[in-house]
């Protein structure tokens, strides 16, 4: 007997997938089994000719173009019909501002997993400052501040940024019960901004590890990863950049302030793909991360802030600590070190996996517990027997989209958002059953353990929970 999935809702009129790369050729199943469409109604505008084939053999309509500031008006506004559909944007070098405006203007729900600007503007951009996440979210939370309300469109919902945002208030919840605390769900922004500060956390680490592994050596000149080459080197290549939280006594020498906007996050003169911080996973305990910039180490700092500004009363450190697949570490190191970017990329391919997981979930740390991961454990193995074309990392995002699609459909009026403002119990309802194993793990690991007594650091013991002790030397 076949499997059966729920189905969430009807989508009435066009769905546009907007790239089909690792994620979008994931996200379309999910979608094909938990919504109600008609399939000749369903586009896919991907430029790789590379696509075509399995496009054709799945007679999914292809239009083969990429889009531009010139036609994407064009192109869209020839797909669309005022009132209807749904636009999903998984692609790279297209503007997620401008195709958001666009498909609120046309009354159509939308949804992303990053702010992507224009093609050659992460490496054709020389102000440091203007690459940061953090200006490229300015922009669309100007735009939200300019437009309140109409027509849903969901900024930034993958699995991070996106889910770990959902995972964020489940571990608070969790942190609250095993504190002995009594408190009920807060209802709103400043109420959940006040329950992290009363808890005690002084910050959140996006701590992740994969250690999905194929059989073959990765060959000198290619970058192998587990997900988009491209999205991968781009915001590698981006400055580091975190929340800035207010317990902080130190700050970087290399670091700059945000005058404008929230002023939640601090961007370092340097790359985040060769900035290297610690942080603990369950699976390999204390490790290495890199300090790769992503849009929830902004979101999640502005939003569980208690006051405004660069002074508030309250306000956690965030950032990303990513230790991605062994391959993906050894491309960047050839990559970093010759000072050029592979020509050949690939991505591991569920069928040639043979062992390891990803490991994603956030470690909140400096309450009374220490520090708390909470997070999913997702094998590639399970990934196979859940859903097709992908593999755990995969799946990871494209549940992720899957649930702030429903999110969308039941929230049609919502506004631009992002996932910080979603309710994280439906969405984590509708992704769950994607994630594998969803488990809290508590640690009695800080960043001044393991260290190497031959060679001092400059570190400060009177909290071990700084950033310049998280920071590696």
């Amino acid at each position: 007997m076949a499997e059966q999935h729920p189905v969430y809702h009807r989508i009435d009129g066009p769905i546009v997938l907007i790239g089909f790369g690792s994620i979008g050729k994931g996200t379309w199943p999910l979608i094909e089994r938990h919504f109600d469409y008609d399939a000749d109604k369903f586009t896919v505008i991907e430029p790789d000719a590379r696509q075509a084939n399995f496009l054709r053999q799945h007679k999914l309509n292809h239009l083969q173009v990429a889009l531009t500031p010139d036609n994407y008006r064009e192109v869209l506004g020839g797909l669309f019909e005022r009132g209807k559909g749904f636009c999903v944007n998984l692609s790279v070098d297209t503007d997620s501002l401008d195709l958001m405006k666009f498909c609120r203007e046309m009354g159509v729900p939308y949804i992303d997993t990053v702010v992507e600007p224009w093609e050659g503007f992460y490496f054709g951009t020389t102000n440091n400052a203007e690459r940061t996440n953090y200006r490229l979210r300015q922009k669309v939370r100007d735009e939200k501040a300019r437009t309140p309300g109409g027509t849903t469109a969901v900024s930034c919902c993958g699995a991070n940024p996106g889910m770990v945002s959902w995972f964020v208030k489940d571990a608070l919840m969790t942190l609250a019960r095993d504190t002995g605390r009594d408190v009920a769900q807060p209802a709103d922004r400043d109420g959940w901004a006040r329950l992290m500060r009363d808890l005690g956390v002084k910050g959140v680490h996006i701590a992740e590890r994969d250690t999905q592994a194929r059989r073959k050596p990765r060959p000198r000149g290619v970058f192998v990863n587990t997900w988009s080459v491209e999205g991968f080197i781009a915001e590698g290549f981006q400055p580091a950049e975190l929340g800035w939280g207010t317990h902080e006594t130190w700050f970087p020498e290399n670091g700059h302030r945000h005058e404008e906007g929230c002023q939640a996050g601090i961007w370092l003169e340097r790359p985040g793909a060769i900035t290297r911080v610690h942080t603990w996973c369950p699976t390999p305990g204390p490790q290495f991360g890199f300090l790769v910039t992503h849009n929830e180490a902004i979101s999640i700092a502005d939003y569980y802030t208690v006051g405004e500004g660069a002074d508030p009363e309250y306000r956690p450190t965030c950032h990303y600590a990513y230790h991605p697949s062994d391959d993906a570490v050894l491309s960047l190191h050839e990559m970093f070190g010759s000072g050029r970017q592979q020509e050949r990329h690939e991505i591991l391919e569920p069928d040639e996996i043979v062992e390891g997981i990803d490991e994603l979930g956030v470690l909140l740390y400096g309450h009374e517990k220490n520090a708390f991961w909470y997070g999913s454990r997702l094998s590639n193995a399970e990934t196979l027997d859940l859903a097709p074309y992908q593999n755990a990392t995969g799946l990871q995002v494209s549940s992720a989209v899957l649930a702030g699609m429903v999110w969308a459909l039941e929230n049609p009026e919502a506004g631009i958002v992002e996932t910080d403002e979603m309710d994280h119990v439906r969405c984590l309802e509708v992704q769950k059953p994607y994630l594998g194993p969803v488990e809290a793990h508590y640690t009695d690991w800080t960043p001044l353990q393991d260290r190497w007594e031959h060679f001092p650091e400059d570190i400060d013991d009177s909290d071990p929970w700084l950033f310049r002790n998280v920071l590696a030397s």
